[in-house]
């Protein structure tokens, strides 16, 4: 019997292949890959939360930098994650530092990030659940009363005492208070269900999430189909699809919140600066084809979401619930506001309502347990621990849920409504920034230093980081977007003048204009070598045998657009938060994203801080001695030589008699 019972547990939760190369833990498929990463993607943030941002943003308009996001932020950002964790064998910690040693906090900010997310994602299901419990009842309890049970039967809200800014906004004139601070039994009871399902998912490693994903992603994805063609059939569903698809304010586009929030939603329902991207990507065959793989998920998400909204926009028309201009609804309300109403329409109301929120739960805890997996990956692959997978992934469960009970109470929707929104337009869009800025310019700086000398790169990268703080400030402090925006670029343009002017002529050659003149050939190793060696040394392991090598635009896109962008759009939290600043719960928000902001900070300062994330062993990764334009001799502790050289096409079983010499 007991042989009976472990060969039936060895297959409903296997132990994870491994790799033939290193040893370590293997997806069993690129299917499985792929379906956990889009089930990272596919979740609260597209059935609920993206709606909501929808309602709140109305218009043909918000596409604008909706795609953008998409296009010049988030698949770039995306190729990066998901290629360093391939390439460099671990999560972000360990990957950003073989990137360079002083970039290890850099690696720590989606880990602070994901951490804080997961544990009021988890509550948020809890609501779910709480809706799904009622689902058995006929008829259903919210009916004719949809607001009043999302609020006062299910989030049991509690009174507050509304805060204020004095008339010249120059100060708080009251603070707002929540006296209401209760602990709901039931969000408590089903918080604990919902970490059990994290922790069931998530123990054995990617052998069981592997089986785990075909069924959260399927499931959701013929349900998704169903709503949406309900929601479409209700009368007068057309006028709120035309809400979204055939109303314009161009007017919009003028306000630094939409660009704002547009990148914030981009950020969270794919998951970019979540870190699980490049903690899942470690665990693939070394040369999956890592630029095909992120191209897929970032545009499946963006299909999936803007899929979905039908449902909830269709029953907006039938509703006629019309945003109103200046009230902005929190994140996840409209689609708890409208989904309920959508299963009240169909003939056996009772089923779809119970089909609907157990695909969101599906959805929803597919999102979290990767999240959690971070964390896990984390502390697993840095030996910090003795113990076991199991073991690290119970304790973390446990602390997680502690940590969840807060959101838990009458004030908890106003705690999570206040963390949701900072942690979004303030930590994660600064994590991001530091990732794609940080990994093209700091990336074999030695070689740039040895070609150009070491004042140059200083005054280069001052000149790079200095504008954006400098013309953003300026921007902010005269609200002169433009002056700002000309300024910033002046500065760089003179630093880079004078820093091309007293740099060295490099002995190594660049690419085949900038050769053209030793001015043009300074320049580029200032400004572009970084990246462009990055890419280079990635497409050794993530370019070959065919697979879409990362393309020679994407680190300049990622430096010179993607990072300026993002500096931007993470300046404009600073004004917003200064006009809630009474409220307790946005400045709980607030704080929290700034420490996480110290974190990412301290480790570039003081990077012996964070060694103790890092396998003893590994430590050392990427300090390897390297020659510029050439690739580096050894990836992640491994041999270049023994891999695929994919620059060129050709298979090296062995060194170069150039690399030998070298060595």
């Amino acid at each position: 019997m007991a042989a009976f019972i472990k060969k039936v547990g060895g297959w409903v939760a296997p132990p994870p292949q491994k790799s033939c190369d290193d040893g370590r833990d293997q997806w069993p498929s690129r299917a499985a890959f792929l379906l956990a990463a889009m089930g990272g993607c596919a979740g609260q943030g597209n059935l609920l939360r993206y709606p909501s941002v929808l309602y709140n943003n109305y218009g043909l308009q918000w596409f604008i930098p909706y795609l953008l996001a998409v296009f010049l932020i988030a698949i770039p950002a995306l190729i990066l994650e998901v290629s360093i964790g391939q390439a460099y064998r671990g999560g972000t910690v360990i990957a950003f530092n073989n990137i360079n040693r002083r970039l290890k906090g850099v690696g720590m900010g989606p880990v602070i990030v994901s951490f804080i997310v997961v544990q009021y994602f988890t509550v948020n299901l809890a609501w779910i659940m709480n809706y799904f419990r009622w689902s058995f009842t006929s008829p259903l309890p919210w009916e004719n009363r949809i607001e009043d049970f999302y609020w006062n039967d299910v989030l049991k809200v509690g009174n507050i005492t509304e805060g204020a800014l004095t008339p010249d906004g120059n100060s708080v004139a009251a603070y707002q208070g929540y006296p209401s601070r209760a602990v709901l039994g039931e969000t408590v009871g089903w918080s604990i269900f919902i970490w059990f399902l994290i922790w069931v998912s998530i123990f054995r490693g990617v052998g069981l999430t592997g089986r785990v994903v075909y069924f959260t992603m399927g499931l959701p994805i013929v349900t998704t189909i169903i709503f949406v063609s309900r929601a479409l059939s209700l009368p007068n569903a057309s006028e709120g699809v035309a809400l979204v698809w055939r109303t314009w304010r161009g007017d919009q586009l003028a306000s630094g919140t939409v660009w704002q929030t547009a990148v914030g939603q981009v950020f969270f329902s794919t998951g970019i600066g979540f870190g699980y991207f490049t903690s899942y990507a470690s665990y693939n065959q070394r040369h999956s084809n890592a630029v095909m793989d992120a191209v897929l998920i970032c545009g499946s998400n963006v299909l999936f979401e803007n899929f979905a909204a039908f449902a909830v926009f269709g029953v907006v028309g039938y509703l006629r619930r019309w945003p109103e201009d200046g009230v902005r609804l929190g994140a996840f309300v409209v689609g708890f506001l409208t989904l309920p109403e959508a299963v009240l329409q169909m003939p056996g109301a009772n089923f779809w309502a119970v089909l609907l929120f157990f695909t969101l739960v599906v959805l929803g805890f597919s999102s979290a347990f990767v999240m959690l997996d971070v964390v896990v990956t984390l502390i697993c692959d840095s030996g910090l621990v003795k113990a076991s997978r199991p073991v690290v992934v119970t304790v973390l469960t446990v602390i997680s849920f502690l940590m969840c009970i807060p959101y838990c109470t009458e004030f908890g929707y106003y705690l999570l409504d206040g963390i949701d929104r900072w942690v979004n337009n303030v930590a994660l869009i600064f994590v991001v920034w530091s990732e794609v800025s940080s990994a093209t310019t700091v990336y074999r700086w030695r070689d740039i230093a040895d070609q150009t000398g070491l004042p140059a790169f200083i005054l280069y990268n001052v000149g790079f980081f200095g504008g954006q703080l400098f013309g953003i400030s300026l921007a902010h402090g005269i609200t002169n977007p433009g002056a700002g925006a000309g300024a910033g670029i002046g500065f760089w343009a003179v630093c880079s003048i004078v820093g091309t002017i007293i740099a060295r002529t490099p002995d190594a050659k660049a690419p085949s204009f900038w050769n053209g003149n030793p001015f043009l050939r300074k320049f580029w190793f200032l400004a572009f070598y970084s990246g462009n060696q990055l890419r280079r040394d990635l497409n050794v392991i993530v370019g070959q045998n065919g697979n879409w090598k990362i393309p020679s635009f994407l680190p300049i896109l990622l430096r010179y657009l993607s990072g300026p962008v993002l500096a931007i759009i993470f300046s404009f939290a600073f004004p917003e938060f200064h006009t809630l600043r009474y409220d307790p719960m946005m400045i709980a928000g607030f704080i929290l994203s700034i420490l996480t902001i110290i974190a990412v900070l301290l480790g570039f300062v003081m990077p012996r801080y964070y060694d103790a994330f890092i396998p003893v062993g590994r430590r050392g990764e990427g300090t390897e001695p390297t020659i510029a334009m050439e690739p580096k001799h050894e990836l992640a502790g491994r041999p270049s030589a023994d891999m695929v050289y994919a620059e060129g096409g050709l298979v090296r079983e062995g060194s170069s008699e150039h690399e030998k010499s070298t060595k």
